[in-house]
């Protein structure tokens, strides 16, 4: 009988983050496969862990994937962390997880940090519906490309940006989706000097031309706005929550999502959709 594979999510910044199961299965497990070994040994030493460590991250993925895979179908356990965040989360766990996934491994998420889940909590923008970008390309031509794929995008959308890079990735996102479009920049998440800056992409671009960033970024970016021109009658909002909740969607967000894109009240929306519906 195969082991398991234990996805533990790291702190993103704060120590007191992890939890006490993430401790145990770190404790109980035969090996630790990690990111870093020389970041995750900092975080093992901190809860007085000893474990066996072997390396894995998107250099040596295919070949590390496969050792680590004939360990777990011999019947050994292991828990793949990264240096922050949720492992398989826009990181090269993604393929040790469809690996292990297609050879019929018993694979168990330990819940914890989420930067992008974090960011989209405070940023005041809606969060029924979003999606994750993760780091945009570095090639400018490919970049530009997937933005404009981006440029009707209704859903919030949430990017990571390293701070090196984040004055020209304004500059870009002002251009695909014009300098009115709202943000939240959050940065250094859960650490000291953690801050959440609620503005327009216009703004966050010209502050950026005169101040060095500081900190690992998180961006959150409204979607484009669903409803223009001529106002809505309750009768047509209440439709619109109706098919949002076809679609997947709870009916108080539905409710809340129609509010927020046409000016109508969410609980009148929310009592027409409810009557409309039977």
């Amino acid at each position: 009988m195969s082991g398991t594979l234990y996805l533990v999510a790291t702190p993103i910044g704060n120590l007191g983050d992890f939890s006490p199961r993430a401790v145990e299965i770190l404790e109980s497990v035969d090996f630790i496969a990690a990111e870093d070994t020389r970041v995750s040994v900092k975080l093992l030493n901190h809860f007085h862990i000893k474990k066996s460590l072997v390396s894995y991250h998107e250099h040596n993925h295919v070949t590390a994937g496969q050792a680590i895979l004939a360990r777990l179908l011999a019947g050994e356990s292991c828990a793949l962390v990264t240096d922050a965040g949720t492992p398989a989360i826009s990181d090269p766990g993604e393929d040790l997880v469809r690996l292990c996934g297609e050879r019929g491994v018993n694979i168990v998420a330990i819940p914890g940090c989420c930067a992008a889940i974090n960011a989209l909590a405070v940023s005041g923008l809606p969060t029924g519906r979003f999606t994750f970008e993760g780091f945009l390309t570095v090639n400018k031509k490919s970049r530009r490309e997937h933005l404009e794929r981006l440029r009707d995008e209704e859903r919030t959308m949430i990017f990571h940006e390293a701070p090196h890079k984040l004055r020209t990735t304004l500059q870009d996102l002002c251009a695909a989706f014009g300098p009115e479009r709202r943000i939240a920049l959050c940065r250094e998440m859960t650490k000291l000097h953690e801050e959440t800056w609620r503005t327009t992409l216009g703004e966050a671009a010209a502050r950026y031309e005169t101040t060095s960033p500081k900190g690992e970024y998180v961006l959150v970016i409204a979607g484009k706005e669903r409803f223009r021109g001529a106002a809505l009658t309750l009768e047509e909002g209440a439709a619109q929550v109706l098919a949002l909740q076809d679609q997947g969607m709870r009916l108080k967000e539905a409710a809340r999502e129609v509010a927020e894109h046409t000016g109508l009240s969410k609980n009148e929306l929310y009592t027409a959709a409810l009557e409309k519906r039977h």
